[in-house]
């Protein structure tokens, strides 16, 4: 191996450390920011009790994510993510008893005042931010398969 395959094979190491850091960072932010919002028991139990699923499934995966990158962590992470994005998409279009008592006005109503149910942007946002972990934590896992062994 040459001086600058040498180089180039730590720079992409570092690179994928880097990634995994960002990954398992987004993801303990994710936890923290759903563990605050359970504590404020703003939602209903159904709603706290599956926040706290999330956040125990989520958390130890995010620590391992940091420390090591194993894929099994990275995959859980991503089908938690997605299944995160469909509840809030369900909540957003206030489908089933969840999206009424988010919103805090049922669909109907803001549908009436012709506008979109109060915490749509926010619903949004943690959409945005669970597209966010998925597609890190698949970036990552197929940087992991696609690294030489060695």
């Amino acid at each position: 191996m040459s001086v600058a395959a040498g180089a180039g094979r730590r720079a992409g190491m570092a690179s994928t450390v880097f990634h995994s850091r960002i990954c398992a960072a987004v993801t303990a932010a994710s936890c923290l920011m759903h563990l605050g919002l359970a504590a404020g028991n703003q939602h209903g139990t159904w709603l706290n009790l599956l926040m706290l699923a999330m956040v125990a499934v989520c958390l130890p995966c995010a620590v391992h994510i940091w420390r090591h990158g194993t894929a099994r962590a990275l995959r859980q992470v991503m089908a938690a993510a997605l299944a995160m994005i469909a509840v809030h998409a369900v909540l957003l279009l206030g489908t089933g008893s969840g999206g009424a008592g988010h919103g805090h006005h049922g669909p109907a109503a803001a549908a009436a005042a012709g506008a979109a149910p109060a915490g749509s942007g926010a619903l949004l946002v943690v959409i945005a931010v669970e597209m966010t972990t998925a597609l890190l934590a698949a970036t990552l896992l197929a940087r992991l398969r696609a690294q030489p062994r060695g």
